[in-house]
């Protein structure tokens, strides 16, 4: 990491850690809590002192373990839902100052501390001030919404009431459409009524669950359908839940391996298949920014689906959390000491 000794520090953001403290996967199912030096910006980046970080299911791979891992993971990683206030400032940065509440894409925030580029920042306003912010998965959502196309009137299904689901259900609620919600968990059904849904359906049988969302849609099936599981046969489903010149719209992170998919079926509807994550920076920074007037317009409200929280001490349970699941849990975050 690059050094500089040109730095604005601010006096009433004394750095109480003597250290900077991170946690670092040694192995799978492994996590420790190192302590070391505070790393130091570059001229053209910020430091920001970490209030938390959201964890993602994307981690899981790396926790569980994969061949193409390289173990122990870099300090802080795979972090990358980190919140805090700059405390120190490269020379060559503009626009950012010490003291600035912000959130945006960092890569090692499963720590006290961490470096970030200040065009992949996002300043936030005064009325979040008291409000945990992990600013990547909202701008996610709000990306994956934006690709959706959902109308007023339109119904809509919703495959998968995790953190993503529950949002985009919130969503499309805002625009007046009528939602389906299905998922596994009866928890998550019962979250997804309380996240505006009109109906729920148990995922738990193929056909019984077709036959469900025919029957409520009076045998047109859904304008939209938003797969938010990473999972092969809710993919699946979520075609066979489309109806014809409908959208569906892949959410979920598909990141164990190649998928089959009933191709007939969206040749024969005219399905449009699309894809919603996206790989440009400044689209994600553009996402958490929609995310923040999303939230001040009573759009979409992601506070009470903040269930569980943890410490840097305590990311094997937070890990183990997410994998498995238990009820009550929607996501986690990782809160570290102010």
């Amino acid at each position: 990491m690059r050094m500089t000794r040109t730095l604005q520090e601010i006096p009433s953001l004394p750095n109480e850690e003597e250290v900077y403290k991170s946690a670092v996967i040694e192995s799978p199912g492994k996590v420790v809590a190192t302590e070391s030096e505070i790393p130091e910006p570059g001229k053209e980046e910020v430091r920001i002192k970490l209030q938390g970080s959201g964890v993602c299911a994307s981690n899981i791979p790396v926790w569980e373990g994969r061949d193409w891992f390289d173990y122990p993971v870099e300090k802080g990683n795979p972090g990358h839902e980190g919140w805090g206030i700059i405390d120190a400032v490269g020379e060559d940065v503009k626009g950012f100052a010490v003291g600035e509440r912000v959130t945006g894409l960092t890569y090692n925030a499963y720590a006290t501390y961490d470096i970030a580029k200040p065009e992949n920042l996002v300043k936030l306003p005064d009325f979040l001030d008291d409000k945990p912010f992990p600013g990547e998965p909202l701008g996610c959502a709000m990306n994956i919404f934006s690709r959706t196309d959902i109308q007023r009137g339109q119904t809509v299904a919703i495959v998968g009431c995790g953190f993503l689901g529950l949002l985009l259900i919130q969503l499309a609620k805002s625009k007046g459409a009528k939602v389906i919600a299905i998922s596994r968990r009866q928890f998550s059904l019962d979250a997804a009524v309380e996240a505006g849904a009109d109906e729920t359906v148990k995922m738990d049988d193929h056909y019984k669950i077709i036959e469900q969302v025919k029957e409520i849609t009076g045998g047109d099936f859904c304008e939209r359908v938003v797969e938010a599981t990473g999972k092969e046969w809710p993919l699946n489903l979520s075609i066979e839940l489309t109806g014809e010149r409908g959208k569906l719209i892949v959410a979920g992170f598909h990141q164990d391996g190649m998928r089959s998919l009933n191709v007939q079926m969206l040749n024969w509807r005219g399905i449009d298949m699309i894809s919603a994550h996206e790989r440009d920076p400044q689209k994600y920074v553009d996402g958490i920014k929609a995310a923040v007037v999303a939230i001040q317009k009573k759009e979409m409200d992601p506070f009470p689906l903040f269930t569980h929280t943890f410490s840097l001490d305590e990311m094997e349970n937070a890990f183990n959390n997410l994998k498995e699941r238990p009820d009550g849990f929607i996501k986690a975050l990782v809160l570290n000491r102010q």
